[in-house]
């Protein structure tokens, strides 16, 4: 394994995370600046699957480093599994508004009963040497959709998504609390035992 992996994103907080959790163990996190990567890295994929492992695929084609990328999704049981691929830009429209997403999925949900829902997170690593191989790790977490939002922390649908076992929103629990339990945390933990094993 390389002892530089490139993470293909511009999430300072999803970096600064993940650094931490690689501390000491002799890997380092390369940002897509301190590869000098200010590209729009498409994400056109039907699926998470597609979308990690084209953006780390990008990276890997253009700049030869071992690179990981992710892709998150929110899937609602009544909706088929909506928005899933299309959760950050669920309402249309240019960028990701939050609001609106937010407010259209509630306007999806109304009066129905079924507000099960889960996110899921898929992690695509390619690595230097073995670039033909690349490697996913998936993370979930299940809850349901509540009818309104709640707290004042995280992004995206954290307002109105509440984890199984818990009687606050994400964003109410805060990052601390989410980070440990979240999708996206599950799936890392399992990308950081891979990397940490096969250093």
């Amino acid at each position: 394994m390389e002892s530089k992996i490139v993470f293909a994103t511009n999430n300072k907080n999803k970096l600064a995370e993940i650094r931490e959790m690689l501390a000491g163990s002799g890997v380092e996190i390369l940002s897509l600046g301190d590869i000098g990567c200010h590209d729009d890295i498409p994400e056109t994929a039907a699926t998470l699957e597609g979308n990690a492992l084209q953006k780390a695929r990008y990276i890997y084609d253009k700049y030869g480093l071992s690179c990981f990328a992710d892709d998150t999704g929110l899937e609602v049981d009544a909706l088929g599994g909506a928005p899933g691929v299309y959760s950050a830009r669920y309402a249309g429209g240019e960028g990701h508004d939050s609001e609106a997403n937010m407010a259209k999925l509630l306007a999806e949900l109304d009066g129905k009963d079924d507000r099960r829902a889960r996110f899921r997170t898929v992690v695509a690593l390619i690595q230097v040497g073995d670039a033909d191989d690349p490697k996913l790790f998936e993370g979930t977490v299940s809850g349901e959709i509540i009818k309104e939002k709640r707290g004042g922390e995280g992004f995206g649908y954290d307002p109105i998504f509440r984890p199984d076992g818990y009687d606050k929103t994400f964003a109410e629990l805060g990052h601390e609390v989410k980070n440990k339990i979240s999708h996206r945390a599950k799936a890392i933990e399992k990308l950081i035992q891979f990397i940490i094993y096969n250093a």
